[in-house]
């Protein structure tokens, strides 16, 4: 499902721009409170204080949700992050595959590599590796993965058919999906504003505007080979939580109608498996 408001490139250079700011200046990914409000940092709210005291100082987490928890990752699995900005996961993930596995991650940024690399050997994790690209284009051969995860960036992709059938094409028969996605529980339809105004008003970088249905997901992941699909609510946005950069004319929408319009806005767990 491509929602065309701006085109692929202009959105992924918007993306790109907006996280290389956002980890020179350790902020997180658009939601501003809920998983994210300023007095308890994103990353103890997602993984806890002891997972995190763990790793290097000063890792920061852009996510919405904890993908390496959700994957049950065992020793010796090989692992792919999606858009792995400074290495949180990746490192995490490492822990669980142990010096038998191995642990990609993926990212467009230059800035996130340039960090998760530093923090990789920081944490002198010799299992790691971090590529730069596009996760419409998935720079490794088909089955060679384990286990796909993710933490809220395949919302930020125009094209998620695209994304979904590389991370289909990249992991082992047998192989798993897991990844934490902000996504729209419900139907956009039934408010007085139209999809395309309620998404324009919403800026792509802040992980709301390019969110997927609860039903468009089940049906791309459906369509891009997977099986076992299953998409669970794991947090409900509220008004606070829309990006606080939106253009003003969020500003005109009746307030009862926002409120409603935020609540459709969720942190989800989405699991599948690609069949034997």
């Amino acid at each position: 499902m491509t929602h065309h408001f701006s085109s692929s490139e202009t959105i992924k250079d918007q993306v790109r721009d907006h996280y290389a700011q956002r980890i020179q200046s350790g902020t997180c990914c658009g939601p501003s409170s809920g998983w994210c409000d300023n007095s308890t940092p994103t990353e103890i709210a997602l993984y806890g204080a002891e997972t995190v005291a763990a790793l290097p100082q000063g890792l920061t987490s852009f996510g919405c949700g904890n993908p390496v928890a959700l994957a049950s990752l065992r020793m010796g699995e090989v692992v792919l992050d999606l858009g792995s900005g400074g290495g949180l996961d990746v490192l995490l993930a490492a822990q669980r595959v142990g010096a038998t596995g191995y642990v990609y991650g993926l990212d467009m940024t230059d800035e996130m590599l340039s960090v998760a690399r530093r923090n990789a050997e920081r944490a002198e994790a010799t299992n790691v590796e971090f590529l730069k690209g596009d996760i419409e284009r998935i720079p490794l051969p088909s089955n060679t993965v384990d286990v796909i995860i993710s933490n809220c960036v395949i919302n930020l992709t125009p094209d998620k058919a695209l994304a979904l059938g590389e991370a289909f094409r990249v992991l082992k028969p047998g192989g798993r999906l897991a990844i934490s996605d902000i996504v729209i529980d419900g139907d956009l339809s039934r408010f007085p504003v139209t999809e395309g105004q309620i998404r324009a008003a919403l800026s792509w970088t802040g992980c709301i505007a390019g969110a997927l249905t609860i039903e468009e997901y089940r049906t791309l992941l459906s369509d891009a080979g997977f099986t076992d699909s299953a998409v669970t609510v794991q947090h409900r946005y509220t008004i606070d939580d829309l990006p606080s950069d939106a253009p003003l004319d969020l500003a005109t929408i009746p307030a009862d109608v926002l409120n409603g319009l935020a609540g459709c806005f969720t942190s989800s767990a989405i699991t599948a498996r690609k069949p034997e």
